[in-house]
Formats: C-alpha cells, sequence, structure tokens
C-alpha cells in the first residue's frame, strides 16, 4: 500500500509539474518571446526553374577537301571567321610525295614545286567563333577529319519539366546561372521551344532555347546552367517571411499579429486571416489582411496554434484522491501475491 501512494505521489508530482511548465510556455509565448517582424514593401516574383547547359544555337564542323598533311593553320580557339574565310592550308597526298621527292635534288627544286603546286585552301563556311581546333601543324589527316568547329553565337538549352512546360512562352524572361559563374547572373529571352520530349527514368522535360541578351565573354560551351524563367512579377507588394504564414481550418491562412507595446505580458496575439499572392520559399506576398509595417510572430508550427487547457492535468490521474472525487474513500486493491519464494 506504501509503494502504491508513492507512485501516486511521483506521478502527479511530475504531471504537475509539465501543466506547469506548459502554462508557463503558453504565457511566454503571448508575452512575444516569438521571433517579431514587420510586414515590407517590396517585389516578389514567381519563376519556374530548370537545369541546362551552354551550347551554340548552330555548330559547323570545318573539314578538309583533301586528305594530306596539314600545313598551316590560320586561327585559333576564340577567333571570329566569316563566311570564305581561308582558316588553313593543307598539302595533298600527292603534293607530299613530289616535294619529299624535289628535297633530295636541293632548294631549287623545291621551291619549283612548291610554286607549281599549290596546297589546297580549307575555307570556313560559317561566321562565328571558333570554339575548337583539333589538329596541329604537320599532322597528317583525311578527308573525313574535323580540323575545327565554329559556332554562329551560344545559347542556353534549359530542360522544363512537363509540368511546367505550359507556363513558358516565346519571349519570356529568363535569367541564367552558371554553376563556374554564380554570381554574375545573365539576363536572356525565350526563342524556341521543342515540340519532341525526352523520357529519362519516366520523367518527361522539354527543351526550351534561351538566347542571352548579351553573351558574356566567360560563355563556354557544355557549361552547366541554372535558368530562372519569369511567371509573375509583383512591386510594391507587402511581404512577410513565409514562416509567419500559418495553415488554419477550413483552407484558410491566417497571421499571428503581435500585442502592442504596453500591452498585458500574458496577452495572446490576434489571429487574423490574411489573403495571400505569390509565393517563394522565403517570402509570401499579402494581397489583403496586413499593412506595411504591422508585426507578425514566426514560431515553429505551420499550423494555427490552439488555446491550451487550462485544467491541470492531475484530475485525469486514474486513483487521485481529491475531495468529492470519483475515487474518494474507495478501498484499496489488494496486492497480488508474489511469485518469489520465501
Amino acid at each position: 500500500m506504501k509503494r502504491v501512494i508513492i507512485a501516486v505521489v511521483v506521478v502527479a508530482a511530475v504531471a504537475g509539474g509539465v501543466w506547469k511548465y506548459k502554462s508557463s510556455s503558453a504565457r511566454n509565448a503571448r508575452a512575444g518571446e516569438a521571433r517579431r517582424v514587420q510586414a515590407v514593401a517590396g517585389s516578389i516574383e514567381q519563376s519556374i526553374d530548370a537545369t541546362g547547359s551552354v551550347a551554340p544555337e548552330n555548330r559547323v564542323e570545318i573539314k578538309p577537301p583533301v586528305g594530306g598533311r596539314v600545313e598551316k593553320l590560320l586561327v585559333d580557339e576564340g577567333d571570329r571567321v566569316k563566311t570564305g574565310q581561308v582558316v588553313a592550308w593543307i598539302s595533298s597526298t600527292d603534293r607530299n610525295a613530289i616535294l619529299d621527292a624535289a628535297r633530295a635534288q636541293g632548294p631549287e627544286q623545291v621551291k619549283k614545286w612548291e610554286d607549281a603546286y599549290k596546297p589546297t585552301a580549307v575555307f570556313a563556311s560559317l561566321p562565328g567563333e571558333v570554339i575548337l581546333r583539333d589538329v596541329v601543324v604537320g599532322q597528317a589527316v583525311d578527308a573525313g577529319k574535323v580540323l575545327f568547329a565554329v559556332a554562329d553565337t551560344l545559347i542556353v538549352n534549359a530542360q522544363v519539366d512537363e509540368s511546367d512546360i505550359g507556363k513558358i512562352k516565346l519571349g519570356q524572361k529568363a535569367r541564367i546561372r552558371l554553376d563556374s559563374y554564380p554570381d554574375q547572373p545573365v539576363e536572356g529571352k525565350v526563342f524556341d521551344i521543342l515540340y519532341e520530349g525526352k523520357n529519362v527514368s519516366s520523367v518527361i522535360t522539354y527543351g526550351v532555347k534561351v538566347r542571352p541578351n548579351k553573351v558574356p565573354p566567360f560563355f563556354r560551351s557544355q557549361m552547366t546552367a541554372n535558368v530562372s524563367f519569369l511567371v509573375k512579377r509583383k512591386e510594391d507588394a507587402v511581404l512577410v517571411p513565409a514562416a509567419a504564414i500559418k495553415d488554419a481550418l477550413g483552407g484558410k491562412r491566417v497571421v499571428m499579429i503581435a500585442p502592442s507595446t504596453g500591452t498585458p505580458v500574458d496577452s495572446a496575439p490576434e489571429t487574423r486571416e490574411v489573403k495571400t499572392g505569390i509565393e517563394t520559399d522565403e517570402q509570401v506576398e499579402i494581397s489583403s489582411g496586413l499593412a506595411v509595417g504591422e508585426t507578425v510572430l514566426i514560431t515553429a508550427s505551420k499550423y494555427a496554434s490552439q488555446k491550451a487547457p487550462e485544467a491541470s492535468p492531475l484530475s485525469a490521474i486514474p486513483g487521485r484522491m481529491g475531495r468529492g472525487g470519483a475515487n474518494a474513500g474507495a478501498a484499496p486493491r489488494p496486492r497480488r501475491p508474489s511469485s518469489a519464494s520465501n
């Protein structure tokens, strides 16, 4: 009997401490210990994010018309070329054989055959920038060898999920950030949306081509790019942190308005319904229900808190000895005989 009474007293003490702690926490929350932030005016935008890579809009490979040996290279990677510009000279296999035989006869014979048998010119077929040089002077090549690759301009090919492709339009603004240069965003616009999607691991994506307003000098083909397509933007919107928005019953959205200065310490914050607009991971636009300068509370929960019960939890302990309680005056339950041998 003594052990039972001691156990009840211990449980009652613990429960009473927990109730006191919760009551104190509720008062502290009402007193404004949650983080306070003010609604501010600013711009906010909604965007669709996608990954992609830098690539030439049009890429042409330059190959020699005949097999032979590279005699001269007149351009290098990064150089600009025009259509019809000579970019290399190739000495054909026959010319190489004749010149090799002439060298055994002396310099005069070499000069004679060099003047009589000219090397073959290699021309650029596309105006643009040389993005690849794949040969060196003196290298033997055949007619199918790629000497150079030329790109007219560099763009970004982004892969957009099919759930978002309906929000992408021609002419839509986009912001490009390269993994290599994350602090140097580049503005651009959508100029093509591919009709055929790609299925990768049961995920369908569509190619979207973005042309930079101005191609920066640090752009390189095959660089990884992160593209944000602008869907909505609003200036001078009323903004609060996303953590300040709470979900309430009936699909409503609310904020907790902090008690004004000078109110009693245990005053509860005001729960106010608001209408929201554009949302990001960090901020939410308040379209109605809150004004710039009003102070809201940020708590850990994403749901509107309910009022804590004021009744002590001690009343719910079975066997609690209380005045007028259901167990008042009840006889103690008999103890089970111990199974241990005496």
